[in-house]
């Protein structure tokens, strides 16, 4: 059966198949699970409004019991969609209260709220979907990858890309070795679409719909002041991780995942300048990788803010907004986008590669919706069926090294990292933007 072609969901799917033939056309399907459809998992979420909506929507095949959201005004269409969840403005409460009532839980609040919430859930058994950067800090993407294998919960970053049929197809072509020993990998976003590089606004009268001491959390208290609720938070620091914490594990999912990329040894920045407010307007950021198995050293280069390669090095007279440029011994590989195909520079089609065969699972839903699919994995494999390929396992190590950069350009200098001891060698100052301090009544749930 080919995966691209077919137009049925999951659950369709499930429903309609009926028999050993799903197993087989998707191993990631077993009897139990066809047998078994009616089995629904109870979700909960935190965060409900903007992409929490629709991390929700996608598990509204399954039994949503409990929404929680600081921001009643940006939640109030989830609240509408699923009147019978019981309504939550405080995650403690929800998973203090009426943890017992739900097995699995969506995390999709701002970047700085991501580890409390994720380490409180899974210290409670529950299987956590989590938007990306996975978390805040270095420290804290650590610290949840060794509480996901200490519970065994099961875990995914929402970084969807990594579910996406031709990323996956890449990956394969990759590891099968088309593009060479890859060296060096050029990443681009048009990100930020939201203000970097200024100073704090001024103070506003907090609007009534909104709990914003709540939405603070852990951060250091301040008054309220426009700009953060609900989407232009991400280029603060207390609160996001700029252009590359935001767009960094989607654009370079697919580096990652084909290379095996993990634990950079230096990594050096420049950018328009850092304050102690917000990330620059833009950054170019260079991590050096040391070989790791079969695989040599790689230069991975990152830039925001409207910078850009050289187009050139995909023979082109100018690149899109968002895209990839893989640099092989062989061959180099162009994807002009945050996730998908791409061409090769030597006119090869991804298509001429059919006798590599394919090793990675596909949901019968990723070809048209990758970020359904994404949600589909996690949930079976929350009942027991294949496994969630953007766990922690991938996606912690992953989120440390995308965050090394903002350290790097916090730091003005170019940095060494000893990955095991989540520690900068050459220059002491650059760690205290390692681990984030947490205000008064938010110590650390690990």
């Amino acid at each position: 059966m080919n995966h691209k072609s077919s137009p049925l969901n999951r659950r369709q799917f499930i429903q309609r198949a009926g028999s050993a033939a799903a197993v087989l056309a998707f191993p990631f399907l077993s009897k139990r699970s066809i047998l078994g459809a009616n089995s629904r998992l109870r979700v909960a979420a935190i965060g409900a409004g903007g992409k929490g909506a629709v991390d929700i929507r996608y598990c509204a095949a399954e039994d949503v019991v409990a929404l929680c959201d600081v921001d009643q005004n940006n939640a109030a269409g989830t609240f509408k969609r699923f009147p019978q969840a019981k309504q939550f403005k405080d995650f403690r409460v929800l998973l203090e209260k009426d943890g017992k009532n739900f097995d699995a839980v969506t995390i999709s609040t701002p970047d700085h709220t991501h580890f409390h919430a994720a380490a409180m859930a899974m210290k409670l058994g529950k299987h956590v979907y989590i938007q990306k950067p996975l978390t805040h800090s270095i420290w804290e993407a650590r610290k949840l990858t060794e509480l996901a294998r200490q519970t065994k919960v099961v875990t995914q970053m929402g970084n969807q890309g990594h579910s996406q049929s031709d990323s996956r197809r890449l990956v394969e072509l990759i590891q099968a070795g088309v593009l060479g020993d890859v060296k060096e990998v050029h990443i681009w976003t048009d990100r930020p679409i939201w203000p970097q590089g200024i100073k704090r606004p001024a103070e506003m009268p907090v609007p009534a719909h909104l709990d914003w001491d709540l939405w603070l959390g852990p951060a250091p208290y301040r008054v309220y002041h426009d700009g953060c609720v609900p989407f232009k938070w991400r280029g603060f620091w207390d609160f996001g991780t700029g252009a590359l914490g935001d767009m960094g594990c989607h654009n370079m999912d697919l580096a990652f995942f084909a290379l095996n990329l993990r634990d950079p040894v230096a990594v050096t920045a420049t950018s328009s300048g850092v304050n102690s407010e917000t990330a620059p307007q833009w950054a170019i950021i260079t991590y050096e990788f040391p070989a790791l198995g079969r695989r040599g050293p790689v230069k991975l280069v990152w830039y925001d803010g409207g910078k850009k390669p050289d187009a050139g090095l995909a023979k082109k007279k100018e690149l899109p907004g968002n895209g990839c440029i893989m640099i092989g011994a062989k061959d180099t590989l162009y994807v002009p986008n945050f996730w998908g195909a791409g061409s090769f520079l030597s006119g090869g089609a991804m298509a001429e590669f059919k006798s590599i065969p394919e090793t990675l699972p596909r949901h019968p839903e990723a070809a048209k919706d990758n970020d359904a699919a994404h949600h589909y994995e996690w949930i079976a494999a929350c009942k027991g069926e294949g496994k969630a390929l953007s766990s922690l396992d991938y996606a912690g190590p992953m989120t440390e090294a995308v965050l090394l950069g903002n350290v790097a350009l916090r730091a003005g200098r170019r940095i060494e990292w000893d990955a095991k001891r989540l520690k900068v060698t050459n220059f002491k100052d650059a760690n205290q933007f390692v681990r984030r301090k947490y205000r008064k009544g938010w110590k650390s749930p690990v």
